[in-house]
């Protein structure tokens, strides 16, 4: 738990934090669009 206390505790470790999620979201994002894309015969 002391690895959250010292993430959270500065700046640099909330926006590490938000991008990671971010990269994790739009990855998550792309693989849902590309794959609901490539079932459809008219695209």
């Amino acid at each position: 738990m002391e690895l959250w206390s010292e993430l959270f505790s500065d700046w640099t470790g909330i926006l590490s934090f938000g991008v990671i999620a971010f990269v994790i979201l739009i990855a998550l994002f792309f693989i849902v669009f590309f794959m609901g894309r490539s079932g459809d015969p008219k695209a």
